[in-house]
C-alpha cells in the first residue's frame, strides 16, 4: 500500500522522534474529504486504543465511538477490528520509513535501523506490530497477512540500503543480502518482542559497526 499525507500525519501526532517524517498538508477535494477524513480518524482511533488497551481491548464499537463515526461507516471499508489494523501498519509504516540515501552504506544503515527501532518500539504504530506479531503465532491467517502485509514489504525496505549501495558500487553485486539483513534486524526484534529491553541508537550503532568488522 502507498504511503499516505493522512498515515504521516498519524505517526507525527505524538511522536517527538528525530527520525519521524514531516507532515505534508494537502487539502482534499469537498467530494472525497469528509469520506477521507472519516477513514483517518477510524485508523487513528484503532492505533491509539490498541496502544491503550491491547488486542483483545479494541473493538469495532470503542474504534467507532473513539473516531465519532457510525459503524456503518466502519463496516463500510473493513469487516473486522483485525482489517482495521492491518490498514493502520501497512499505511504508517510506508509513510515512516524514509530513503536516507547516505554518502556510504554505514551512515544509511545507522538512519534505517534507529528508524526501525523507534518504529518498533516507540509508536503506536509499533504497538499494533507487536500485537499483530503475537496473534500470527496462534491465528494462521492472521500469520498469512502479517507476513504478506508487513513483513514482506519491511524485508524490502531493510533491502534498500544494500542495494543503493550496490548502485553506487559500494558492495559486490553477489552480496547476500538477505544473511546482512537478518544479521542487523534480527537483533532488534528480539529486543523489541521477546526481550522488551530498550533499543537505543548506541544499541544499533554498534550492530553496524559489528556487521562492518565481521
Amino acid at each position: 500500500m502507498s504511503p499516505t499525507v493522512d498515515a504521516t500525519s498519524r505517526l507525527v501526532k505524538n511522536r517527538a522522534s528525530r527520525y519521524a517524517v514531516r507532515v505534508i498538508d494537502r487539502h482534499h477535494g469537498n467530494r472525497h474529504g469528509r469520506s477521507a477524513e472519516a477513514r483517518t480518524a477510524v485508523l487513528e482511533a484503532a492505533d491509539d486504543l490498541l496502544a491503550e488497551r491491547g488486542f483483545a481491548g479494541v473493538t469495532i464499537e470503542g474504534i467507532a465511538a473513539r473516531a465519532k463515526v457510525a459503524k456503518q461507516t466502519i463496516y463500510r471499508w473493513w469487516t473486522s477490528k483485525t482489517d482495521i489494523l492491518f490498514d493502520a501498519l501497512a499505511e504508517d509504516a510506508a509513510a515512516y520509513f524514509t530513503a536516507y540515501d547516505g554518502d556510504d552504506l554505514g551512515s544509511d544503515l545507522r538512519h534505517h535501523l534507529r528508524q526501525l527501532a523507534v518504529f518498533l518500539a516507540e509508536t503506536d504504530p509499533g504497538a499494533v506490530c507487536r500485537a499483530l506479531a503475537g496473534q500470527a503465532q496462534h491465528d494462521p491467517e492472521v500469520a498469512a497477512r502479517f507476513h504478506a502485509e508487513f513483513v514482506a514489504p519491511q524485508r524490502d525496505r531493510d533491502r534498500a540500503p544494500f542495494r543503493r549501495a550496490q548502485s553506487r558500487g559500494e558492495l559486490p553485486d553477489d552480496t547476500d543480502i538477505d544473511l546482512a539483513v537478518d544479521q542487523l534486524v534480527g537483533p532488534v526484534y528480539y529486543r523489541v518482542l521477546v526481550t522488551g529491553q530498550p533499543v537505543p541508537p548506541e544499541f544499533t550503532d554498534a550492530l553496524v559497526d559489528r556487521y562492518f568488522s565481521r
